[in-house]
């Protein structure tokens, strides 16, 4: 799998608009600011895509809990409300961001440090230096007490190294890396809000006789090879830029994106918007995302380990040992893009994507327009008039680039749209408290 330092280069650039092009705005709150900064981490320290949702879960569960304990409305993610009378949100958000982020990425702190110092000169312009220095010490302690509880999670940075089997249908390691399974602790890690990584566990890969099978190898044989004559140029293109974005980064800055589309709206007409224009429901909004995606990816790598299904590149070379006569083998095939260094079933980034679709389609509405550019390949835009189209081209893009069979990518979305509805129904409720 490409790391962050790999696949986001500069960073992916993310812009949502409306029926009028947007002018310039100001800046977005330290929410937003904060959680900019956690992927600058994750690019910085060159962090894989599926361990960059764990590293987001803790920072946004962190900050939602450092504001929530201020403002008590909703279940808390892990810390109940304790802050004390008068403190700053925005100086405890920044704090339980700032701690979080240290103690993941300590090599990075003078880079922490510095952003630090911006937000709370900017938080010392609009609110009092007692205010402040109560919400930086209810942050840390919210940060400390997060760390502390995902310290047991199950997360190991080294594991011993998975390498499948040889059987028919096995994944084993692929080319040109010939590298071990990726991240196989996530299968077994504890979930944030689900009960079990297996809750949403799908069906598996169909058998390799069946009609389904078939179907799925053919078409990855045909549209996912390097030189396949039957992709046309824009599937080319959108297989291009799905595969070299990580989800978990370009789903978050779709939801910044939003948050301030809908800010700006409420402003220019005088009054709130439905969603996301305080410090509290900004931070709740980030957190259901990537608590949604955190649960989305334990639970995809968990049926990835469990199914351990083998790779189009693989599979499609092997083709006369699958016992279906319908299946060709070419030894010759190769997918358009690297394979990620998992198994196949189901996708992880149809997993990823469709729980933040799902989260931000509830609180967006299905029907949302939005664009997606991307400085990985520049000059291509991508254009939404809902969520669900877009997780149709996520699907597509995996099965074009070759690294996918169509069930893993319909399976892994369903997954991950399970998981959302989870959460959303589950987490982060309203409690009915109020100072």
């Amino acid at each position: 799998m490409r790391t962050l330092l790999g696949t986001l280069v500069l960073g992916i650039v993310i812009a949502v608009v409306g029926p009028v092009a947007l002018a310039a705005k100001a800046p977005m709150d330290e929410i937003a600011n904060w959680n900019r900064m956690l992927f600058r981490m994750g690019l910085i320290g060159g962090t894989s895509p599926v361990v960059i949702t764990r590293v987001a879960a803790i920072v946004q569960g962190a900050v939602f809990d450092a504001v929530n304990g201020i403002e008590p409305r909703y279940a808390p993610v892990h810390v109940p409300p304790a802050a004390p009378a008068g403190a700053s949100q925005e100086a405890a958000a920044v704090q339980a961001a700032y701690v979080t982020l240290l103690a993941l990425y300590p090599a990075q702190k003078s880079q922490l440090d510095a952003r630090l110092a911006v937000s709370l000169a900017s938080i010392g312009t609009r609110e009092s230096s007692t205010a402040i220095a109560s919400g930086v010490a209810w942050g840390q302690s919210v940060a400390n007490a997060i760390l502390t509880w995902r310290s047991t999670d199950g997360f190991a940075p080294a594991p011993p190294p998975f390498l499948g089997g040889t059987g028919v249908g096995e994944w084993r390691p692929t080319p040109p890396a010939f590298a071990p399974g990726a991240s196989p602790q996530f299968a077994y890690m504890t979930p944030w809000v689900i009960s079990a990584p297996g809750q949403f566990r799908p069906a598996g890969p169909p058998a390799l006789t069946s009609a389904r099978y078939t179907e799925n190898f053919n078409e990855t044989r045909i549209m996912g090879s390097l030189t396949s004559a039957t992709r046309t140029p824009d599937q080319t293109i959108y297989a291009w830029f799905w595969a070299s974005s990580t989800a978990s980064y370009l789903w978050n800055h779709v939801a910044l994106s939003l948050m301030e589309r809908e800010r700006d709206s409420s402003e220019d007409e005088g009054r709130h918007g439905r969603h996301h224009t305080s410090t509290l429901e900004n931070a709740r909004l980030l957190a259901l995302l990537n608590l949604a995606i955190a649960d989305a990816a334990i639970g995809c790598w968990e049926a990835k380990y469990t199914y351990v299904f083998w790779r189009p590149v693989t599979a499609i070379p092997l083709a006369d040992t699958d016992g279906n006569p319908a299946t060709a083998a070419d030894s010759t095939w190769t997918p358009m893009f690297a394979t990620p260094a998992h198994p196949e079933y189901p996708s992880g980034h149809s997993c990823v994507s469709g729980a933040a679709g799902g989260v931000l389609a509830h609180y967006f509405g299905e029907r949302t327009h939005f664009r997606v550019t991307s400085d990985v390949v520049p000059g291509v835009v991508r254009s939404f008039d809902s969520f669900s189209k877009a997780l149709d081209e996520v699907q597509n893009a995996r099965i074009f680039a070759g690294i996918h069979f169509r069930s893993a990518t319909r399976d892994g979305q369903n997954l991950g749209e399970s998981v959302a509805e989870y959460v959303l129904e589950n987490a982060l409720q309203p409690t009915g408290r109020r100072h």
